[in-house]
Parts: structure tokens; C-alpha cells; sequence
């Protein structure tokens, strides 16, 4: 088990309620010019979920299980930047009241947390139902290996997660690798330790080349040259690793969304290739 300071991180509540969809006009306007009616973010999803497919679904942008968000700006601030993926989230109101479930990612843009639950408890959820989230995680750090930068990654995930250091250089399983140029929607954004950016889909040959189409939600992926400590920047030489929070979409510069873990040089970052490299799994929830 590789070292950090774990033990030091501050354990603190922070709650949002179950989001309606939101919606500005019906239709949505696809990288090919159709204007099309589907699904979208937000609510209860009762039939996505981690470890499904992250294509293949009439909808776009498409959160699995729940997606939540305070109604103060100020306090939904807090929700998206505290809480980590793999933390512990309880319902605290409705019929669903007790029900476990963990955090799989923050959604930048529409600011949501999106919480994975078992399928029974989500058949008693409602929109507006509350949902305490146990945050723990931002500030992180390896103690042996401080070059590293650890963001939204939480005691709960990488306990479980089998990250290994070795004569200085950070073992990661992951499923797959994405290039730079393939990043969209995010790029630029002063943050990552919250929110996503897209892998851009509309090239289907780019598509194709690197298995973008199999990956899965909750997968673990690296991406090439590209900074994400203080913000996301192209930068040649360093590696992002995040996991995939919501699914494909129609739009141009979009695609299945990631949401960050670890960020640092390539030369101390070493990917090992697994297919199991999933949050889902790796969690075994």
C-alpha cells in the first residue's frame, strides 16, 4: 500500500438534493446538424450505471444513478468541490432514507455529484430527495512520491485501487489511453478539482483507432500530455488519469466525460494496462 497522508485528511458532511432534468428548448443540435429530442443530464437514472457501456445510449450526456445539487450556489460549490470519487453517500430524506451508496464522479457545467446506489434503493427515491455525502480527499498526497498530484481522489478508492510505487515510479492500472488532441469540452477550465472534460468523439476513425467506443463508466483512463493540476493545459510530457463519469454525446467538442485522479510527469508515472481498472470493481460495489 503505498504511503500518504490519509490519515491527516478532514472528514466533513456536505448534502444536495436528488436534480430534476433541466431542459432550455426541446431539441439539441448533433456534430452532423440534427436536431434531435433525447434525454439528458439530471434525476434518476434507473437503467445507466457504472460499469455499463459508455456509448450506445439514445441520450446525451447521460449520468448514471443519481445526480444531485444544492439549491445555494454557495453550498453546491462546496458538494462539487469536497467530494471525492469512492466516497460514502447516505440518503437522509424519503423513502429511500438509509440507503449507501458512493460518489462516481462531479459533472462540470451543469455542477452535479453523481452518486451510485443499488437498484432497490433507487425504486424509492424521488427528485428532491437529500443526500449526505461523507467528503474526504481533496489534499491528498503521496508522501514517498510528492511530484504527484492527487485530485478528487478519496482514502475509500485508493485503499482498493491496486496503485504500487517502485524505485520512484507510480504503477496505475487503467484501461485504456486517450491522446491530447482528442480532448474537448473543459480544456481551459481554472480547476480540476472538480467537474469533467470530454473525450471529443465526432472523428469516428479516432474513435475506432483507440477503443473510445468499448470503454466503459467508471473506467479508469490515462490521458497523454495534458496538465491537470491547477486547471487542464496541454502540456507535452505529462499524464492525466481520471475516470469516466458520464456517456457519449451528440454534440461537437463532446463526448463520455472524465473527471480526474492523479495528475504528474510520465517519466514517474507508469500505466499497467487492466481491463478491471474500473471504480465499479475496484470498489466492488
Amino acid at each position: 500500500m503505498i504511503k500518504s497522508n490519509k490519515d491527516r485528511l478532514v472528514i466533513q458532511s456536505v448534502c444536495g438534493e436528488i436534480a430534476h432534468p433541466p431542459r432550455a428548448g426541446a431539441y439539441r443540435v448533433s456534430s452532423e446538424g440534427e436536431a434531435l429530442v433525447l434525454p439528458g443530464v439530471g434525476g434518476i437514472v434507473y437503467n445507466v450505471k457504472i460499469g455499463d457501456s459508455a456509448f450506445g445510449w439514445v441520450g446525451d450526456h447521460i449520468e448514471p444513478g443519481v445526480s444531485i445539487k444544492n439549491s445555494d450556489t454557495k453550498f453546491n460549490e462546496a458538494l462539487n468541490t469536497i467530494s471525492c470519487v469512492g466516497n460514502e453517500a447516505k440518503v437522509v430524506s424519503g423513502e429511500a432514507k438509509g440507503a449507501l451508496g458512493y460518489v462516481s464522479g462531479t459533472h462540470g457545467g451543469i455542477e452535479h455529484v453523481l452518486v451510485q446506489f443499488k437498484n432497490e434503493d433507487l425504486e424509492k427515491m424521488a427528485i428532491g430527495d437529500v443526500i449526505q455525502i461523507q467528503a474526504c480527499g481533496q489534499g491528498l498526497e503521496f508522501t514517498e512520491i510528492k511530484e504527484i498530484k492527487c485530485l478528487n481522489l478519496s482514502p475509500q478508492l485508493l485503499e482498493k485501487w491496486q496503485i504500487s510505487l517502485c524505485n520512484g515510479i507510480l504503477n496505475v492500472p487503467i484501461v485504456s489511453s486517450i491522446p491530447a488532441y482528442l480532448m474537448g469540452s473543459g480544456i481551459g477550465s481554472g480547476s480540476m478539482h472538480r467537474g469533467d472534460y470530454d473525450i471529443m468523439t465526432t472523428d469516428a476513425d479516432a474513435v475506432a483507432e483507440f477503443g473510445i467506443d468499448k470503454l466503459n463508466l467508471g473506467d479508469i483512463i490515462m490521458i497523454s500530455d495534458h496538465d491537470t493540476r491547477y486547471g487542464v493545459a496541454y502540456r507535452k510530457g505529462y499524464v492525466s488519469v481520471g475516470v469516466v463519469v458520464h456517456t457519449d454525446c451528440i454534440q461537437s467538442g463532446h463526448g463520455p466525460g472524465v473527471c480526474m485522479l492523479l495528475t504528474g510527469n510520465k517519466e514517474i508515472i507508469n500505466p499497467i494496462y487492466d481491463k478491471n481498472a474500473n471504480i465499479g470493481i475496484i470498489l466492488n460495489k
